[in-house]
């Protein structure tokens, strides 16, 4: 479908791509008549994308065609797309027509490309042309300059007629310079796919859109049985500097921990716990969510460690209610530390908070998602926005770090750089020869006095309570 883009682009109208998310990402779609490249190595989704482009489309009036060159047999192709729920076999051979050029470019070579479009175009009319793989008509160039006037010629009829064109291919990074589609092209969206551990992390990012702004990085996507699920890039509001902070106290739940802090944190602020493991971290957090609960808050706790049932088990023993607690706003988000992927887990709180329904967060712990992600630098990126987002919708959060010593005797490192973006950072240390003795101090909090005194924690069956 055409649709009009908003802010001063109104005068553009645009394709959607039949993904809300990547119509972000790009500003509200493809722009119309426009010839754009989908480039990346095989299996990163190229294809898929443009199928659902095609289908979310479809309708009645001018078709939409899928030209195949060099690639998969035609056979084939439609055999795959049938397995995706925006498939609709009414619209084939009417709405969506796939063509096949490949044994006419194997016998007559590329010059044959342009010609054999422009019948097609008179003859059928397309509003939209998929040309797969475009990247493969190179394979069959006798020398570069051929290509050069093919990719001319192309250009100039593409531009003459009211239709948008996706150009896919293999391309890599050093075919953008080398290849003439790139420099006549108005989009290149690049599909990356990169091993990390037992899994595959794919990202989906745009090096050129023109006439229009479109959000930059890298947006990792899966592929589904819906199509592509994209998370595009968490990035921080800009009405970060005119929001109205809630000039209000909020208590922690842990006994004595609030007269630490001065009667407890303010309203809307992000507070660190940091602790090796047993110290309690975990039991303090649910403290933290119990409270919010008690005060008719709604809550999202997000575990990586326990699932819901495990979790739930443990608020049962610390004396909440979970059914009604559910009632009053209790959101359990649990998610394998085997499959984390850091865009999906940090969008998704996003999505979660961005209504103004929840008013707490906690997530337990932030360590696991620094051991999850091939980038430290995009996860410390990606949680400074969300804490700002935290910030700007009054979300008072709690965040568990698990502490560590590195080789030097100083602190971790990461815990070091998560630090900065918290409002409060409490720290638990663990000590005794005969019995284990848990002390929690105030290593800092904005805005606010606290209590210097380092002060003994004691976790029972009870819960947590600061002597």
């Amino acid at each position: 479908m055409t649709t009009p883009v908003g802010g001063s682009n109104d005068q553009f109208p645009r394709i959607s791509t039949g993904n809300p998310q990547a119509d972000l990402v790009l500003g509200g779609g493809l722009p119309a008549n426009s010839i754009n490249i989908i480039m990346g190595q095989p299996g990163t989704g190229k294809t898929v994308f443009a199928e659902q482009l095609l289908f979310s489309n479809a309708g009645p009036g001018r078709p939409i065609v899928y030209v195949s060159t060099l690639s998969e047999p035609m056979a084939k192709m439609v055999s795959y797309v049938q397995r995706f729920s925006y498939f609709d076999e009414n619209k084939l051979g009417t709405e969506i027509q796939y063509e096949d050029i490949g044994p006419l470019l194997a016998s007559d070579g590329p010059a044959a490309l342009v010609p054999w479009l422009s019948a097609l175009i008179k003859r059928v009319s397309p509003k939209i042309i998929v040309i797969d793989s475009f990247r493969a008509i190179h394979d069959l160039a006798s020398s570069p300059p051929e290509t050069r006037r093919m990719v001319s010629d192309l250009a100039g009829l593409l531009t003459a007629y009211d239709v948008t064109v996706l150009l896919l291919g293999e391309y890599t990074a050093a075919d953008i310079e080398r290849y003439p589609e790139f420099a006549v092209s108005d989009a290149i969206i690049q599909l990356a796919r990169q091993s990390l551990g037992t899994r595959d992390e794919r990202y989906l990012r745009v090096l050129k859109l023109r006439g229009s702004s479109y959000r930059e990085g890298q947006h990792a996507f899966r592929i589904t049985n819906d199509g592509i699920q994209l998370f595009p890039r968490l990035i921080s509001p800009r009405e970060a500097t005119t929001y109205a902070p809630r000039l209000e106290r909020t208590s922690t739940g842990v006994s004595g921990l609030d007269a630490m802090l001065d009667s407890g944190v303010w309203a809307g602020t992000t507070t660190l716990l940091v602790g090796p493991t047993g110290s309690g971290k975990t039991t303090m957090a649910m403290h933290f969510a119990m409270e919010g609960i008690a005060h008719k808050e709604p809550t999202l706790y997000v575990n990586f460690q326990e699932n819901p049932a495990q979790l739930a088990r443990t608020f049962t023993l610390l004396g909440l209610d979970m059914p009604k607690a559910r009632e009053n706003g209790l959101e359990l988000m649990y998610v394998s530390p085997v499959e984390l992927q850091i865009d999906s887990i940090v969008v998704g709180i996003f999505e979660r908070i961005k209504d103004g329904r929840i008013r707490r967060v906690v997530v337990d712990a932030v360590g696991d998602l620094v051991t999850a992600a091939s980038d430290t630098q995009r996860l410390h990126d990606y949680l400074y926005s969300l804490v700002q987002h935290f910030a700007v919708n009054g979300v008072t959060s709690l965040l568990t770090f698990e502490s560590g010593i590195s080789d030097d005797g100083s602190p971790d490192v990461a815990e070091q750089r998560f630090s900065y973006m918290a409002d409060n950072v409490l720290a638990i240390a663990l000590g005794g020869e005969e019995r284990t003795r848990r002390t929690i101090r105030v290593v800092k909090t904005r805005n606010s006095g606290h209590d210097p005194v380092v002060r003994e924690l004691e976790i029972t069956s009870a819960g947590a309570r600061v002597s």
